[in-house]
């Protein structure tokens, strides 16, 4: 029995003829150049589906000088930061928006001492058209490549020093307050707070909602210890709470990785929750859900998050000039603290 020959591959002149334009016109409106009309495109985005035209990356990138695939890269050298559910959600939101633009996506952990060597070369060999960069601390090496690089970059939350062009964050800060303010409306005056690790701007920011909301209710904003956003490290900070203030009456910790940790130290010291202190976190996990009992938290959009970063990449990408993008926050009151 003879095996049938494979199907040919259309070529680019066929889509031209078949969508009644030239072989030029053809070529920008699927590359996404510039001065092609509007009917011309939808001419060739029909003639290539109906033919299945796959386009040639090496050709594509010749006539783009692009290579099509971008950059995500982290601040650390643990790679089971992408195990974190806040991580796997932004993943997910960067590769939907990504595969809608037919972009192919590179990780790279670039928090090791070689880190940010290595995403230089990516860049000077031409191995990507763009940056997303997140989990920066303090004096990152990675915010002077970034004003260093002549492609497009975009943050995923802010650097601690300085505010870029390009970058997508939520409101930490209003959504702290909102938390701490919670926990004031359900009659709790010893407010402690456990923040994530103060050389990154979303810890500062989370903490300043919280010294923010005990100002204006005239309560001292001085129970605080420090944690690294994990469970474990907010476990610990509980109990170094509890050891300096066994008179407090609330925590609000700035992520819920961390409540859940104080949870446990909280149950395992004979606290209850919410009769004795209330708890609320920051993140809206699924972690929240199955805490005991059931978390009170700050909700953040992590999922658009990181669409929203893929997507000004991509019109970055396109020639447009997106502007810098907060995202709201909002609280879900479960059963950690008291009813309103």
């Amino acid at each position: 029995m003879e095996t049938p020959p494979s199907r040919r591959q259309p070529t680019l002149d066929e889509v031209a003829q078949l969508a009644g334009v030239s072989r030029s016109a053809a070529s920008r409106a699927i590359n996404n150049t510039q001065h092609v009309s509007r009917a011309k495109r939808e001419a060739v985005e029909r003639a290539v589906k109906e033919l299945g035209y796959v386009p040639n990356p090496s050709a594509r990138a010749l006539v783009t000088n692009r290579v099509g695939a971008v950059v995500l890269a982290l601040s650390t050298d643990d790679p089971t930061l992408f195990a974190d559910a806040f991580f796997a959600q932004v993943m997910l939101g960067i590769s939907s928006a990504l595969e809608r633009a037919d972009l192919s996506l590179t990780l790279v952990l670039a928090g090791s001492l070689d880190g940010p060597a290595r995403l230089r070369q990516i860049l000077r060999s031409r191995r990507a058209d763009g940056i997303m960069l997140m989990n920066l601390h303090g004096d990152d090496p990675l915010t002077r490549l970034a004003e260093q690089t002549a492609v497009p970059v975009v943050f995923g939350g802010r650097p601690l020093d300085g505010e870029p062009r390009w970058y997508v964050d939520t409101d930490n800060r209003g959504g702290a307050r909102l938390a701490t303010e919670h926990l004031i409306a359900t009659g709790h005056r010893r407010i402690a707070t456990i923040t994530g690790p103060l050389d990154m701007d979303v810890a500062r920011t989370r903490h300043r909602g919280y010294q923010e909301a005990m100002a204006l209710a005239g309560l001292p904003a001085d129970r605080v210890e420090h944690g690294d956003f994990t469970e474990r490290g907010g476990a610990q900070a509980m109990t170094r709470l509890l050891a300096a203030h066994p008179d407090l009456d609330a925590v609000f910790a700035a992520s819920d990785n961390m409540a859940a940790g104080a949870l446990r130290v909280l149950r395992a010291h004979g606290r209850s929750v919410p009769d004795q202190v209330g708890v609320v976190g920051f993140d809206d996990l699924a972690t929240a859900q199955h805490t005991d009992p059931q978390l009170t938290t700050v909700h953040q959009p992590i999922h658009a998050l990181g669409q929203e970063m893929a997507r000004m990449l991509v019109a970055l990408l396109a020639g447009e000039q997106p502007t810098a993008l907060i995202l709201p926050t909002h609280l879900v009151t479960r059963a950690s603290t008291r009813p309103l």
